[in-house]
């Protein structure tokens, strides 16, 4: 495999650590550009670090200087304004600029199964995944007018060890652990694709400086789409519980706590099952290999080992019960 200079924008985040350290492994020269903060997730020695707020372009240029990459992997990039700079700052001095776009951009609800890159891309319930629309719009139409070097990529839900899924994160674990019901939206039976960040760093890696990848799309989530019911439940027993759940409508969830609004009703409440033979066409090797009843395990390892980690939201908490209370009064 050919050696390539490639640059992360945002290295040590949950998707984004695997990729580097994978990249590594495969004899790619790495350098990663954040904040410099400390992570809990650490980088190979080899990666070359520079520092500065990816959201600080001047100081993005300034670190970066006059050095060129073979690949730029984008993944601190919300705004069009953000991704507009980035065209100004790496035309003529990368060979391909990959955009960390989200499978949430996709039609919602989606009229049919499976999601393909031929989906719509259509989002009213989140501005998350409008933003992420606008950006990729702002680099299609850099790559037909200029040859801009831009490759999108869409994951879904990819979790490591410390990114928990459901919606109260550590917060339904402790409820589960002190016998208390967790909420559960719809009914439970909508299927969600997981991936682990190990398994998305396979297709990734590999689009990286494949000459075929350059101005195209594709979908990087794997096949393993549970349901939301066997999530919790794998979630439960990992932690040493069988957990009861509580089915609680995802507009009824929305209007007691907001903040899950936009995430539940514009993505989570959707059964998405995702086809990636397109990225599979290019990185064979790309698969599930990592199922959640195996990465709930590994996360419940992971926060027992770390109780700092284990932070309840008394004020989600609390939600949860009035939510509890409400679905048993009828």
């Amino acid at each position: 495999m050919t050696s390539h200079r490639v640059l992360f924008i945002g290295g040590s985040g949950v998707i984004s650590t695997s990729s580097v350290r994978l990249a590594v492994a495969k004899g790619h020269r790495v350098t990663v550009l954040n904040r410099g903060k400390s992570s809990a997730r650490s980088l190979p020695e080899q990666v070359e670090t520079l520092v500065a707020d990816a959201g600080d372009h001047a100081a993005v240029s300034a670190a970066l200087g006059d050095r060129e990459f073979d690949s730029v992997a984008q993944f601190r990039a919300f705004s069009p304004d953000h991704v507009a700079a980035d065209i100004d700052l790496f035309s003529g001095r990368v060979g391909q600029y990959v955009f960390i776009s989200s499978a949430s951009a996709y039609q919602k609800p989606p009229s049919r199964l499976p999601v393909t890159e031929s989906t719509p891309l259509r989002n009213p319930f989140w501005q998350y995944s409008r933003d992420k629309i606008t950006c990729e719009d702002l680099l299609v139409a850099a790559y037909r007018e200029s040859g801009f070097p831009a490759t999108i990529v869409r994951p879904s839900h990819t979790y490591d060890e410390t990114l928990l899924p459901t919606m109260g994160h550590w917060t339904d674990v402790a409820r589960m652990r002190a016998g208390k019901p967790v909420v559960v939206h719809g009914d439970g039976t909508t299927q969600w694709t997981l991936t682990h960040a190990d398994d998305f760093a396979v297709a990734f890696v590999g689009l990286l400086g494949h000459p075929a990848a350059v101005g195209d799309d594709f979908t990087i989530t794997g096949t393993h789409a549970p349901t939301w019911n066997q999530i919790y439940t794998w979630l439960g027993q990992a932690a040493g519980v069988e957990p009861e759940l509580v089915h609680v409508a995802s507009e009824t969830i929305a209007m007691v706590a907001p903040d899950q609004g936009p995430g539940l009703v514009g993505d989570k409440a959707h059964s998405m099952v995702f086809d990636c033979s397109k990225v599979s066409a290019l990185v064979p090797d790309f698969r599930t290999t990592i199922t959640y009843d195996e990465g709930a395990r590994e996360q419940i390892a992971w926060f027992d080992a770390h109780p700092d980690a284990q932070q309840v939201d008394a004020e989600l908490d609390a939600v949860f019960d009035r939510l509890v209370k409400g679905a048993r009064s009828f």
